[in-house]
Parts: structure tokens; sequence; C-alpha cells
């Protein structure tokens, strides 16, 4: 970390200037598009065999898994106090301590959150959603190493609103790839994220609402301290997560908090959304908090957690971390521009139709295609007085269907055109390494019911990544690679992959194929980023 991390105002130009309309919209579509995630048939499973894993101590006590057929699994490890009661919306405490050896066989309750099945599975993972909830998982290999491995410690998307770390099955990746992998919860919605004056006069620092990313933090500070008794290298940790998985690997790159807690970053689908301050969201805050009929702190404490859930989920919510000034002392493009952000390799990318999944939960999913005439529409109701240029530089006749127009809009504006800049950033002090995941098959074997291809949509790649494909030749293959370049990185800080080509650093950027990988030099310019982000200009 370069400089004194000092709290900034803003900047009033690209997309942290569009109307609120379209700010609302780029929330909620991260919420809308985690049903990617049920994409991923990885969901944890009973290990295969019943066998006892080693017993393992942590400064907190002992642990005994189980073991599969290639992996020890702990699971369900407190890194954190419940943050229940007088607990609730303070940073995390520490876990006490217990006496005898804990059962880590099955993982500890989600976090709370709204109905979050889908007809792919539950993203809340196994368990029953509680503020109990602050555990994470470890999966090792069977297999001795005379070395420690490096460790990958995943932060799961969901909007900030749903998902669990047991709904990933770490046990490929770690097999497969040589490592460590641990998954966590941290507080979710309201829980994790409520910003009120209430909470900011009770912290010596007066800051609020970055409860959630605190967790990660504690659960990072978990790894380092106790990770070696598992096989893991505590000196070489990898941070990873996709969608407001990725977006959190980008806060703690910026967040002074995070200092000495990871090696290696990688950021899917996520990084470069522009956050809200601490006043904007105590002002919303105090608002819902009227809405459940409370006007202090006390109050909120006082209610029932599935009272304060049902509330939680209003339209008009919005849990997302904040600028405070502490946690996170700048929007995170002023902080990757000035250098203050904790310089380690970082690998981040997007998908390649990254929007199509929106397109498909708002408009086929919910029995109204986007039509034509409606594409217009819906376009001058996101971009408003933008509206015209957008039409402009996504006209239909260049797109197959009004979604896949739309979708390329979502895409772009959303996701890919901010993903590149983050890297352009970053690649002045760091390396930095970009992709783009281009399977444009990948998501056929769900057969959902859309009026157009689903392409490579939000959420695609992440199979890939934890070795769960099973499809074509080519899409296995790709996924080897893929896995081969997200754990070397891991090991090395380099992405490398046997029979893959070479990845190089920024401004090339790497697609990620199954016909083929190879490396793109017009990334901004394919994206129409000088649209989006007219004061980066496009630069590649």
């Amino acid at each position: 970390m370069s400089g004194p991390l000092t709290r900034r105002t803003p900047r009033n130009h690209s997309v942290l200037s569009w109307p609120r309309r379209l700010r609302g919209a780029l929330s909620g579509v991260i919420l809308l598009s985690a049903v990617a995630l049920t994409a991923v048939p990885t969901a944890l499973a009973t290990p295969a065999a019943a066998a006892d894993a080693p017993t393992v101590t942590t400064r907190y006590g002992q642990v005994r898994g189980a073991t599969g057929e290639t992996t020890h699994d702990y699971l369900g490890i407190p890194y954190a106090a419940p943050p229940v009661g007088d607990l609730r919306w303070k940073p995390p405490a520490a876990p006490e301590r217990w006496t005898g050896v804990r059962d880590a066989t099955a993982p500890g309750n989600p976090c709370m959150q709204a109905n979050s099945s889908t007809p792919w599975g539950d993203l809340a993972g196994p368990g029953t959603p509680s503020e109990d909830c602050l555990y994470l998982n470890v999966h090792t290999p069977t297999a001795r190493s005379v070395t420690k491995r490096p460790v990958m410690v995943w932060i799961h998307g969901g909007g900030f609103t749903i998902g669990s770390g047991a709904f990933y099955d770490g046990g490929n990746l770690a097999t497969r790839g040589d490592t460590v992998v641990v998954t966590l919860n941290y507080r979710l919605g309201a829980f994790g994220y409520l910003a009120h004056e209430g909470l900011a006069g009770e912290s010596p620092e007066g800051i609020s609402g970055n409860y959630g990313l605190l967790d990660q933090q504690a659960a990072l500070r978990w790894v380092r301290q106790n990770i070696a008794a598992f096989g893991g290298d505590p000196g070489n940790v990898t941070v990873f997560g996709e969608s407001a998985g990725g977006g959190s690997v980008c806060q703690h790159l910026v967040s002074p908090r995070a200092a000495g807690l990871f090696d290696r970053a990688i950021a899917q689908s996520g990084c470069g959304f522009p956050l809200p301050t601490q006043e904007s969201q105590q002002r919303t805050g105090a608002s819902w908090a009227g809405s459940v009929g409370c006007a202090d702190v006390a109050c909120l404490r006082a209610k029932p957690a599935g009272e304060l859930l049902t509330a939680s989920t209003a339209p008009t919510a919005r849990w997302v971390p904040n600028v405070d000034g502490r946690v996170l002392p700048l929007q995170i493009a002023e902080a990757l521009e000035s250098g203050r952000f904790h310089r380690v390799p970082v690998l981040q990318g997007t998908t390649a139709d990254e929007g199509r999944l929106t397109v498909a939960t708002t408009y086929d999913l919910a029995g109204r295609p986007l039509t034509a005439a409606g594409y217009p529409v819906a376009v001058r109701a996101l971009y408003g007085d933008r509206a015209d240029a957008v039409l402009a530089r996504y006209p239909l006749s260049d797109h197959g269907t009004p979604a896949e127009a739309l979708g390329a809009v979502f895409t772009d504006s959303q996701f890919a055109c901010l993903q590149s800049r983050t890297a352009r950033l970053m690649a002045g002090h760091t390396r930095s390494y970009q992709y783009e995941f281009a399977d444009r098959h990948s998501m056929d074997h769900l057969n959902l019911p859309v009026s157009f291809p689903l392409g490579a949509p939000h959420g695609s790649e992440i199979r890939y990544v934890f070795g769960g494909v099973s499809g074509t030749p080519a899409q296995n293959a790709l996924a080897a690679k893929m896995l081969g370049y997200w754990t070397n990185f891991a090991h090395t800080g380099v992405p490398y992959a046997a029979n893959a080509p070479r990845w190089n650093q920024y401004p090339k950027v790497q697609v990620l194929a199954p016909e083929a990988i190879t490396a793109s030099t017009t990334f901004p310019q394919d994206h129409k980023c000088d649209l989006w982000l007219p004061s980066d200009q496009a630069r590649s």
C-alpha cells in the first residue's frame, strides 16, 4: 500500500454520474445474475468415504473432518463468534475456544438470506439460514506433500444478499491444482451491510455498514493464523471470488485493513462497480429502520431476525459495501489510479456475454420475451438522455435478437469496460492479467426456456475453474487449462497451464474459448468502452 489512504469525493464522470435509475439497475443486476451460479453443479456433497480425516489443531481447538476419495474435508469451522444479540452489526469477534475434538464433517449454517431456491439448486447450500453463520470449510489433498501448499480462499457471489461458501465444492480444485481451498460464509443483506448513524456512533472510528467485508477479512486472518496446520502455506494465499465475491476481492485490494492478508488476487466479473458513500447508505439505513418501526439501533437489535430479513427484501433496499473512509477509504477506481492499493499480482476478467442472463431472468424467464419494439423502451428507461447514443452504438441490426442487443449493452456497460479499466489501472503498479471467458455453449446443458442463445453469461466460468465440467472434449480441455491457469497463478503469481498458450500481461486479454485460446488487443474497442468510460478514451 503506498501513500496515505484518505477519503475522497468520487469524480462526477462516467458511470458514477449516470442517472439513479441506472445505478440501481446495476446493483440489482448482480443479484438477478446470481442465478448463474446455479449452473455450477458443485454443491457440497457428503464426502464419498466415511473415514475420519486426520485431527487438526487450530488456535481455537481441535477439529476432525472426513476423508473423501482425494481430499480431507473440514467443514463448518467457526472463524468468528456468532454475530447475534449485542454482536449484531458489530465487527466480527474472535470465536470461543473449545475443548475436545470438534466434529467438522458438516458445513455450518448459511447466513440469513431470502429464499434462494432455483430449479437448479439452492444458492444457500446445505443448512438453515441463521445469524450464527460465520463458518468456513477447508479442502486439502489426501496426497502427502513435503512442502506447504498454496492456499486459495473463495468468496462467493450473490449480490451481497444470497449464497454460501458450502455451495462450492473445492475438492477438485484442491486435488488437481495441488492447493488448499477455503470457502467461507459472510454476513449478507441488511445483516452484513446496514449503515446507520446509531451504528456509526458506537464505532470508535464513526463507521458503519461494512460488516460482511470485515467478516471476509476475519476469515483471511484466520487462514493466516491456522492454515499451516492443514498443510497450507500461510505465506502464499490467493483470494478469489466472482460477482459480488469478485467485487469483494477488489475492495480488499484497496482496504488498509486487509494489508498482509493475501499475496495474490483473482477477481471474476465484479471489479470496479461504484459504491455509495457511508452518508448515503446511512440515510437509506435510517429510512429502512423506520419501515420496521425503529428509530434507534437498540430497537433494531431487539427485532427477530426473520422480521428484519422480510423487511430487507424491499425493492428499494440496496445492501452493498460503502466508502466509509476507513475500511474502504476511496472508490475502487480512484484508489487504483493513485496506486493506493495492495500491489499483489492480480488476475481478473469477465465473460463474453455477462448481461444475457440478466435479460433472460428479467424477460424470458418472467414470461415476457423482449421484442423489437420493447428494446428501445428498455434502453430509454435505463439510460435516459444517453439512450440515443446507446441505441446508435447497439442497433438491432448488429444482433440476432433484441435480447442479444440488450445483453450486449448490459455486458459492456456493467462488466467489460469497468473490469478493463481496473486491469489498466492496476497494470501501472503490479502484474495485471485480464481474461474473457468465451465458451458460447457453456450453459447449453441447462436447456433454459429462452428465445435466444445465452452464450457465455455471468457466472458461466465458475464450474470451469472449479473442475465441474463434463462437456464436449473441447470444453473439457478448456476447463483443464483454466484450472491450470488459476491454480498455477496461486502457486507462482503467473497464470500458466500445460499445453496452453502463454498468458501475457495487460493490455493483452486472454480469450478463453473451446475452439482456441487467443490473445486480444482490441478488448476496449470490441466492447465500446469509449461510450461507457469516455474519460478513459477506450485505452487498450
